[in-house]
């Protein structure tokens, strides 16, 4: 059988970093951002600076203050780092439909059948980083393996804005010498369990059989075994029923007017069509919509049956959506509801 070729990508303190990136004047000083030290807050994320006063993620504001005195809190708008996180998985798309999102800022990639780059996972990833930084301004840490299990951890290897790549001939020198406490799912009560047996790295695992791991950790004394030999077997897991595409693209500079966002129609036009190619086998398009963000962050999205999913039939959409705001626009999008082929019990279409 072919090898897997997972990609796990991991953006660098995620929102500390849209932070830093929208205001420059942060980049130099420790920031965090969460919710107020007097209103008993805790902070999400924090830059490199920060974590060098030992200030972490679910924290208490009050205490992270407490050891960086001159940190900077910031409140989260979550609104812009949602927005950030659809921006990246576009870039995603471009190598692969089959992803995993697990939180805004990190997600799976099964590239094992993707012509992109040669084939190559290593060089995908590569361009995946750089046009993430290139487009968006932030860096983002990539690893590179022949499973999910072992991908998550290459991704932290050479963090931050790194690359770790693990090959298939790799994996057992590599996993030998991991720490269980590096693996996912050993907390510091199982931890102690293994070093009472005299287990610190793999190796240590694999010199014991898996009936034996089960009676000490219950089930997942199983899992464990398999993690220390290297093997995963979890697919990269994509929604079973997908209920839209769309495409998507946020300005450098606001749209002043209606004009200008038909201009730029016919390029989301075309970056749609493509996209929507790859899942013709499997999908029927129904319902269109466009998506305009205002230059204020607010949006409106409409969407219309009846009306034809062409560039025609979007730039009516639009022209109704524009109207409802009437003021420069910052994002526009268009797409389409799905329906899968062939359920059963669907009555398909006389024509």
């Amino acid at each position: 059988m072919t090898a897997r070729k997972i990609i796990h990508i991991d953006c660098d303190c995620f929102y500390a970093a849209i932070e830093m990136r929208d205001n420059p004047q942060l980049a130099s000083r420790p920031i965090a951002v969460g919710g107020s030290a007097d209103r008993r807050g805790v902070i999400a994320t924090c830059n490199y600076e920060a974590r060098a006063y030992g200030v972490r993620s679910a924290m208490a504001a009050r205490q992270a203050l407490q050891l960086c005195p001159q940190l900077t809190l910031v409140k989260p708008r979550m609104e812009v780092y949602r927005e950030v996180s659809q921006q990246i998985q576009q870039i995603f798309r471009r190598y692969t439909e089959l992803i995993e999102p697990l939180s805004l800022d990190e997600a799976y990639l099964d590239v094992t059948d993707s012509p992109h780059c040669g084939g190559s996972a290593t060089r995908m990833a590569e361009e995946i980083r750089q046009q993430v930084w290139e487009k968006l301004r932030i860096t983002v840490s990539a690893g590179v393996a022949p499973n999910k299990f072992l991908a998550k951890i290459a991704s932290d290897w050479r963090k931050p804005n790194g690359l770790f790549v693990i090959t298939p001939a790799e994996v057992e020198a590599f996993v030998s010498d991991l720490p269980v406490k590096r693996l996912h799912g050993v907390g510091q009560v199982t931890a102690r369990k293994l070093e009472r047996l005299g287990v610190t790295t793999c190796r240590d695992v694999r010199r014991l059989d898996a009936l034996s791991l089960a009676k000490e950790l219950g089930g997942f004394g199983e899992r464990l075994w398999q993690l220390a030999q290297g093997i995963d077997e979890r697919p990269v897991v994509v929604d079973s029923r997908r209920q839209s595409l769309s495409v998507e693209h946020t300005f450098d500079q606001d749209l002043p007017d209606l004009p200008a966002c038909e201009a730029e129609l016919p390029m989301l036009f075309a970056q749609f069509e493509t996209r929507l190619a790859r899942l013709r086998s499997r999908y029927r398009a129904e319902k269109p919509f466009v998506k305009v963000k205002f230059h204020d962050f607010s949006q409106t999205t409409l969407e219309q049956a009846g009306t034809g999913w062409t560039e025609e039939g979007f730039r009516q959409l639009l022209q109704q959506a524009f109207a409802r705001g009437n003021k420069p626009v910052r994002l526009l999008g268009v797409g389409v509801r799905l329906s899968p082929l062939g359920v059963p019990g669907e009555q398909f279409r006389l024509f």
